[in-house]
């Protein structure tokens, strides 16, 4: 009997403990086939080049004694694979949690290919590794941001028609997020240039000033909002309050473990694709009094079911939230997200995009973990002034 064909594809960059564990458990599967995102694809998809080169790595993963054979995929993007997937005709498609997208799935159903999801689990008596972490040791451990609720009230052109609040949740890099997925990335690059490793030991509030005018120097033409910036640079969960200004006339922070513990346990995240390039989501909008009102209601309802930790209420509110970003830019949404959001609505509560949609991370509050999501890690206060 021929034994079953079993395809993963991944970077594989700086090759570790925790690639080959993830491998010897993919080959229990049957024979094992590894696909390499190439140079050019893992720099667009991660903004970063490769330690390694493509060359490299298909070296090295090849000389591992649970891979049949692995090749460069010739595509471009997310599913950069497809090509060799449909030539391969594997039984098993096999990823990581982070590794999960509904595209992914959508792509096996059409070829009949079973997608099995694995946690990262390192193998006997080894500690968790990651690229991420090995990378970010020497090169950048500068946070993401989450934002919660109330996006685009940090632009006045939105805030002038109603005051309201922003809700941020600064996340340590545990996961080497895509570029232009709603994560701040394009913030966080900026950051790199003034603080390349880690953030400096100075009052966060400070640090999302700095951040804030060095990204948007005199003369932009367009003003990236303050939420990225503090989004990153300030722990924990934070709130900031707009008022027809580019920066918020008000903080609130929360640092109680319990509280975030409680988010790390109902937010998930799943990868649909990066946002377009040229996508303009200012085509077609809807800013007007009421529509910005809801945004600000939903954001105060968000904040304080979230205090209370009231799973009911923090869904509902977190819900609107995003009713009132899309109301306002329908270009946040299409079909096709529609149609990844209807795959967890089974499973979660409630979901929105990640930043200025048309694709990115989608955010699920969810009672458990939904299947094929990722969880978060909550940047905490003690790693700050």
């Amino acid at each position: 009997m021929s034994s079953k064909i079993v395809f993963v594809s991944g970077c594989f960059d700086m090759l570790h403990s925790g690639h080959v564990a993830f491998f010897k458990e993919a080959s229990k599967y049957g024979d094992l086939y590894v696909g390499l995102g190439s140079d050019k694809t893992v720099e667009e998809l991660k903004g970063r080049k490769t330690v390694n080169s493509e060359l490299e790595r298909l070296y090295m993963v090849k000389a591992i004694r649970y891979v049949k054979d692995a090749f460069i995929n010739s595509g471009s993007g997310i599913i950069d694979f497809e090509k060799e997937l449909r030539e391969l005709k594997p039984d098993y498609f096999v990823v990581n949690e982070d590794g999960f997208s509904p595209a992914k799935q959508t792509l096996c159903d059409e070829l009949g290919i079973e997608l099995k999801v694995l946690e990262r689990i390192p193998d006997a008596g080894l500690p968790p590794r990651s690229t991420t972490s090995y990378i970010n040791q020497e090169v950048c451990n500068l946070p993401y941001r989450i934002d919660l609720a109330g996006t685009w009230i940090d632009q006045p052109y939105v805030s002038k028609y109603h005051p309201g609040w922003a809700i941020t949740l600064s996340l340590e890099p545990i996961v080497e997020y895509m570029e232009r997925c709603g994560m701040a990335t394009s913030t966080r690059n900026a950051a790199k240039k003034i603080w390349p490793v880690n953030l400096p030991l100075r009052k966060p509030e400070e640090l999302a000033e700095i951040l804030f005018k060095f990204e948007n120097e005199p003369g932009s033409r367009l003003i990236s909002g303050a939420q990225d910036s503090i989004g990153i640079t300030m722990p924990g969960l934070v709130r900031h309050y707009y008022d027809n200004r580019y920066w918020p006339l008000q903080f609130e922070s929360v640092h109680d473990n319990d509280i975030l513990d409680w988010l790390e346990e109902h937010l998930f995240m799943v990868l649909l694709w990066p946002r377009p390039q040229g996508l303009d989501l200012l085509k077609e909008t809807y800013i007007n009094k009421e529509n910005v009102k809801k945004l600000a209601n939903a954001s105060e309802a968000c904040w304080d079911a979230i205090l209370k930790k009231d799973l009911e209420d923090f869904a509902s509110s977190f819900l609107d939230s995003f009713h009132a970003q899309t109301a306002m830019f329908p270009a946040m949404i299409n079909p096709e997200i529609n149609k990844a959001i209807e795959k967890y609505k089974s499973q979660a509560k409630a979901w929105k995009l990640a930043g200025a949609g048309g694709g990115g991370y989608l955010i699920l509050v969810a009672e458990k973990q939904p299947e094929g999501s990722m969880k978060i890690k909550v940047r905490r206060k003690e790693f700050s002034l």
